[in-house]
């Protein structure tokens, strides 16, 4: 096979040799106009062979660079797009972590206790225990018993420290309880962890008006965790037909 390069050449030679028997051809005197009419005839079929071959090859040629030139140009583009895509992923995640700074203080000045901030930086890989590593523990005051708390709410009890970390017992662990109310008509209750990540409202009096939707909040009776924090909401409702839970 030739290349695109020796095509060029070949076609080129091809065509300036019939071009020098046109001219030879054209330049000669005949007496007799039908030997030069033959000539052309036989002359004329291989120059366009040759010019259109030439042009063929000239953009063919063309377009691959054309598509060269085009190819480079879509995997820059690619490039500043994943870039782009990179620095908009960055953004907002700086944007979610000012407003969650932004919460933190908002929250810390609402309270009437000293407030230590922590970020949390492991997680019980157990699906038994649901407890949490958080990054500050007794060399900032921390010590077992105390409550854990987010801006949307309660988040678990410390059950264990170390000098710069503690380990955190989550509501939603089976082994968790809060002494709760609904806020909206204030019917007393217990928040107890359950399978799935949901908890349970029990020890609710079947009397009670509890429907779903409801707010539930800490109710500060337990000595753990101050009043008025929120657990969830109500999602569901069971009520048996005996006992007057």
């Amino acid at each position: 096979m030739f290349s695109k390069k020796s095509m060029i050449i070949i076609g080129a030679a091809v065509f300036m040799i019939v071009n020098l028997i046109v001219l030879s051809v054209g330049g000669t005197r005949y007496s007799a106009i039908a030997p030069r009419k033959i000539m052309i005839s036989v002359v004329g079929p291989f120059q366009e062979i040759t010019f259109r071959t030439i042009r063929f090859t000239k953009d063919l040629w063309r377009h691959y660079f054309f598509l060269v030139s085009v190819a480079r140009e879509n995997e820059a583009l690619k490039k500043r797009l994943r870039a782009a895509i990179e620095k908009n992923k960055d953004k907002i995640e700086v944007d979610i972590s000012n407003s969650r700074l932004r919460n933190l203080l908002d929250l810390k000045k609402s309270m009437q206790f000293n407030v230590a901030a922590c970020e949390v930086i492991a997680k019980d890989p157990s699906s038994i225990f649901k407890t949490a590593i958080i990054d500050k523990g007794e060399s900032e005051g921390l010590k077992v018993g105390l409550p854990v708390i987010a801006p949307e709410g309660i988040v678990g009890q410390i059950i264990q420290t170390a000098y710069h970390y503690s380990k955190v017992l989550l509501v939603v662990d089976v082994n968790s309880a809060v002494d709760v109310m609904v806020q909206r008509t204030r019917a007393r209750g217990m928040i107890k962890g359950g399978p799935h990540g949901i908890c349970r409202l029990e020890y609710v009096l079947w009397k009670d008006d509890v429907r779903i939707g409801d707010i539930v909040i800490s109710s500060g009776l337990d000595g753990v965790f101050p009043k008025g924090l929120r657990l969830g909401s109500v999602s569901d409702i069971v009520r048996k037909h005996s006992g007057i839970f």
